[in-house]
């Protein structure tokens, strides 16, 4: 789940920049807070400003059930490559049961015990933010505010 969110807020962070998928450009601090603010706002559905195991959870469902249809696609376009002559000796649903299991690695209990400092049972957005925020202050070497392409690289090495 954790993986998740992270690519979400990632994603939306990259997505918001308009960058281009084969030139990636730095990334300030403002802006990815903003997309990891928008991702929190996303994920509380009743938008009352903290997360709760349900809208975890419903993130978590909605984030599988997209997988599942994307995985779906893939396995159905490969299925179409493999079955080069045509016949259809190699059924969709033999090729389909062969799909690997999605699990996530925190239930939604796990992980608001994991963001809630204040030990209140739900996640804020200042608790939402922090563990997020510390990631991009990690990576940001210089501490300029901008994560630029080199500093990403450089975190990747490490």
């Amino acid at each position: 789940m954790t993986r998740f969110l992270i690519i979400g807020c990632v994603g939306t962070a990259l997505a918001s920049a308009g960058v281009a998928q084969t030139a990636p450009k730095p990334i300030p601090r403002a802006q990815y807070q903003q997309a990891v603010d928008a991702r929190f706002n996303t994920v509380d559905a009743n938008h009352d400003g903290v997360l709760t195991s349900a809208e975890l959870d419903a993130q978590r469902q909605r984030e599988m059930q997209q997988t599942k249809a994307n995985m779906a696609k893939q396995l159905q376009d490969a299925f179409k490559r493999l079955d080069t002559n045509k016949d259809g000796r190699l059924t969709l649903q033999e090729f389909m049961a062969t799909a690997p299991t999605i699990k996530t690695t925190e239930t939604p209990e796990q992980l608001v015990a994991r963001l809630d400092s204040n030990h209140d049972g739900k996640v804020s957005a200042e608790e939402f933010r922090g563990p997020e925020m510390a990631k991009f202050n990690k990576v940001d070497a210089n501490h300029d505010g901008i994560v630029t392409p080199a500093e990403i690289q450089a975190a990747r090495g490490k």
